[in-house]
This record gives C-alpha cells, structure tokens and sequence, in this order.
C-alpha cells in the first residue's frame, strides 16, 4: 500500500494534520517514539486508578466557530469532544503578597478591578488594557496571508501593533508606568510561557491573555479522550499510528525525503518506511541533524538556529477525604507567588536553582470536569508547575540520582509549606499520592530535546519575523510542530490544520481564525 502522508511524531500538530488527512481519504501512517500518542497532550495511568496529563491543564479557542471546534467539525468529532468552560468571572486567581486578582473576561471589569487596587494609577491601568486589546485585533490582520485591503481598512490599529515588533512585556508595561505589584497581577500566569515579563514576547503574552478572555476551557472528557478521538478517526479510515518506532534515519535522494528508517523498541528491529510526502512532527532541529544540516537552504538553516524554551518542574498529587472546592479552588487556574517581582523570582529559580521564594501554577483538574473520574471518588487531583533548568538536573540525575531525587522533593516540600499556609491547612496529612516530574522527565516521556516545554523560545526575536514555517526547502518534506508553528493546544491545532489546507487545497480556518492561534 502507498503511504500518501507519512508522518514521523504523533504529538497534537501530527495526529490533527494526519486525521484530516485521513479523512480525506488519504492514506497515513504515523510512526511514535514513545508508547503513547499524543506528545505533551499525552496521559498516564499509575495502577488503575490514577490519570495524569503530562503538562496540558487548561486551553482556549474552542468555542463555536474558533479554531479547535470548526476542526472538530470537519472530523464529526464536535459533539463527541466537547469542552468545559472555566470561570468567565475569574478564570485565572492571581495570588501574591498583599495582593489578589481574579481575571475576569471582559475587560472592563478588569480595568475597574485593577483601578480599585490601584486608584492612583486608574488612567495607566485603562490604556494599558486598552492598548492589548488593539494590539490583539492587529495580530489578526498582519497574521498571513496579509491582504493589503485590510491592512489599509485597520491602518491605525495595525501600525499601532507593529510599535511593538521587538518588545517584551515588560517593556511595555514601562512604557505604561505600571506598578509593580499590577505588572505581577497580570503576568503571573507565566508558567504559561515559562519566561518572566523582561525575556517573553509581548505579542506572545497578548494573544495567550486575550485568547483565555474569549474563553479559558477543560475537556469534559478530559485530554486523554481528545487524543484517542483523533487517533480512533485515523485507525478508521485505515491509516496507522505505530508506537515504538524511533526514527533514527531519514532517507534523503538529492533534495526529495521518501521515507525513514526506525527501531522498534519492543522488538529492536529496523524498519524501512517510505511515503510520497514525509511530514516532520519532531522537533525541527534534531530532524535537521539527523538528515545533515547542510542539505537545508540557508534560509531555513537560519530559521532552524533557534533557541529552545525553557523547561519545568511538575508536581501531580492526590488527596483523599478532602474538596478543595472548600479551601477557594474550582473552574479555575490559580497561580501563585512569593517573590513580588517576577522577574527576580525567574532568575533565582532558573538561574540560581533557589526555589525558597517560588513562583508557581496550580490546577485542580477534578473540578472542572467529573463526567470521566481520573480518580476513586473519594480523591481529587492537585497539580503544581513552575520552572526548572534543564542542564542542572540533567547534570544532578548523571551525578548524583539521590541528589536529584532530594531536589525534586526539597520543591515539592516548599510548594506543600505554601499550601498549607496560604490554602489548606494540613494539606499533607490528605495526600495518598505524589509524583514529580523534572526536565529530564520531559526529555523521556515527551521526546523532547533538553526537556524544553514549547519548542523555541518565546522571546521576541523568536515570535515574530525569521520563525520557522513548514517550509524545509527538501522536496515533499514538511515541519508541522510547536517550533515550525506556535506551542499551545489551539495553536497545534491551528499548525495542523494550516498545514493541511496548504497541501489539500481544502479551507477550513479562515484568516480571521488564524491570529487567534499564534500561541
């Protein structure tokens, strides 16, 4: 059988392309290193009563007509994948020292929030939100393909985002005069991008913030249940999704991929797979390597000298005989800080691996959904994120495991501290379960190099002119992930689709949809 579309990764971006693709009525075959599909949308179980997700907690554009439903659409799949939407009146708590924030979706509530907290400021808080708001439908019309129409229809909203190209939010809250204590409200969902306010792209944190005000959700079946629908739709119209097979070749004749080379991990043979095209769903420059650097044009050799983003710490526990619910947790986020200034909280963190003032996101994955229990009745699932440096503890886990064991549970104890101080007293009394998770986790479970958790960076020069496309110059060869598209549950969605309309000529997302999804 001729292999139309052979597609090397199965994380979001993959399996989203490859089930169109199927649908279609073409033939795909996905091949996966790992032993679950999914990448970082994957699940795990322990025993038979615990579910995780590796890092996936909350998404956005999956309302009617946005990106993630009108896929669903053109795969028969949206009345069976449906989502829960979180709190539209406080969907992320924001929780600092002597402050408290709940972002609400609309904006004026939010301006009438911060004003209060701020009554000094009130003028800065307006037109700063203001401004977002604006820069938000600006991405729209300069996301491609541009139409030179609209750009002259939306002149003053367009020439107002562009200002703001090479900025970093916290350039821009200088710009605003905001105070600190604001700047830390309104960028202490940071575990979102896992870079603090002076490194992150503004156009990265105003298209995640405003995408969560149209609408922050949680599948109701939970994400295990969105990855198995788009791999049911696959295997049912005859395509395959073969586990195990870490590609370890590419076969390249001249400029044109056919096929690759892979190992099975139960069996250690090698495999030969050929396809008329070859879609790259693994991390662009580790493809790049395998198939010899030079063979790209210099173009993409430039796009593919990216820096990869940082990595995180991940905490999954399990409490018994306890609703958090009764201590302020529900269809909502919270992110907490101990360190008023993010970007010093950042750096001690990252760079110095000094976790005593952590800055840190928790989500309650129980509460926002109970139609598939991921766990006995009785319990509820906790988890914890923040940031972690990839080289310390690959360096620790060669050196010295019990050292890197003692560091993971030295955070884990911090993070406990907290919560039993600002949240539930007695929190560790009610755990039955806990399990930790470091960069290296990354690394072995969601292949991903140096644990990085969006692929490159989001810093400014990475977010904007120069970035990775699916273009790679070799003839039927694409890159379709986070790094050739942008990282995020929507913006996977947006790649794989985006991808799809480009080879099939079919239209499924309109212009008007695809800035939504830059992250």
């Amino acid at each position: 059988m001729t292999i139309d579309y052979l597609i090397v990764g199965s994380g979001l971006s993959a399996l989203v392309f490859g089930a169109l693709m199927a649908n279609a009525g073409k033939k795909v075959t996905i091949l996966e290193a790992h032993e679950h599909p999914g990448g970082f949308g994957h699940s795990f179980k322990i025993g038979n009563k615990y579910t995780f997700n590796a890092q996936l907690h909350y998404v956005w554009d999956c309302g009617e007509g946005e990106t993630v439903n009108c896929v669903l659409k053109r795969l028969n799949l949206a009345e069976k994948v449906t989502f829960e939407r979180y709190n539209p009146d406080g969907f992320d708590h924001m929780r600092m020292p002597s402050y408290s924030l709940d972002i609400p979706s609309d904006s004026q509530v939010l301006i009438n929030k911060l004003s209060q907290l701020f009554p000094e400021k009130q003028h800065q808080i307006r037109q700063f939100i203001l401004e977002v708001n604006t820069v938000s439908q600006g991405l729209k019309y300069l996301s491609p393909p541009l139409i030179p129409f609209e750009l002259l229809k939306h002149f003053r909203g367009v020439t107002t985002t562009l200002k703001y190209l090479n900025q970093t939010l916290q350039d821009v809250f200088d710009q605003f005069n905001l105070p600190k204590a604001a700047q830390t409200l309104l960028a202490l969902q940071w575990p979102d991008f896992l870079l603090p306010p002076e490194q992150l792209s503004f156009y990265a944190w105003v298209i995640l913030f405003t995408g969560y005000q149209r609408g922050a959700y949680y599948p109701t079946k939970h994400f295990e249940f969105v990855i198995n629908s788009l791999v049911q739709v696959i295997e049912e119209k005859q395509g395959k999704v073969l586990l195990n097979q870490e590609v370890t070749e590419f076969i390249v004749k001249g400029k044109t991929v056919t096929g690759v080379k892979a190992i099975d991990h139960l069996t250690q043979q090698i495999n030969q797979f050929s396809g008329e095209t070859v879609i790259c769903n693994i991390d662009p420059q580790k493809a790049a390597k395998i198939i010899g650097i030079e063979k790209f044009s210099a173009k993409v050799r430039r796009q593919l000298n990216y820096q990869y983003s940082p990595s995180n710490y991940v905490a999954y526990c399990v409490v018994k005989d306890l609703d958090l619910r009764d201590y302020g947790f529900g269809k909502w986020n919270t992110f907490h800080t101990e360190h008023p200034d993010l970007n010093k909280a950042f750096s001690q963190m990252y760079e110095e691996h000094n976790f005593s003032q952590l800055s840190f996101a928790i989500t309650t994955p129980t509460l926002i959904t109970d139609a598939i229990r991921d766990c006995p009745e009785d319990c509820q699932i906790i988890q914890f994120l923040t940031v972690a440096n990839y080289d310390y503890f690959r360096k620790l886990k060669d050196n010295n495991k019990k050292a890197y064991k003692q560091k993971k549970e030295e955070i884990l104890n911090i993070i406990i501290d907290i919560v039993e101080k600002h949240y539930i007293p007695n929190f560790r009394e009610h755990i039955v379960l806990k399990i930790t998770g470091s960069p290296t986790t990354n690394e072995r479970f969601c292949w991903c190099p140096q644990g990085n958790s969006y692929g490159s960076n989001m810093t400014p020069k990475q977010m904007t002119l120069g970035r990775l496309t699916h273009e790679s110059s070799l003839n039927n060869f694409y890159f379709c992930n986070a790094s050739s598209g942008y990282p995020g549950f929507a913006a996977t969605f947006w790649t794989g689709a985006i991808l799809y309309q480009h080879l099939s000529k079919d239209l499924i997302l309109s212009k008007s949809l695809n800035s939504n999804n830059l992250i």
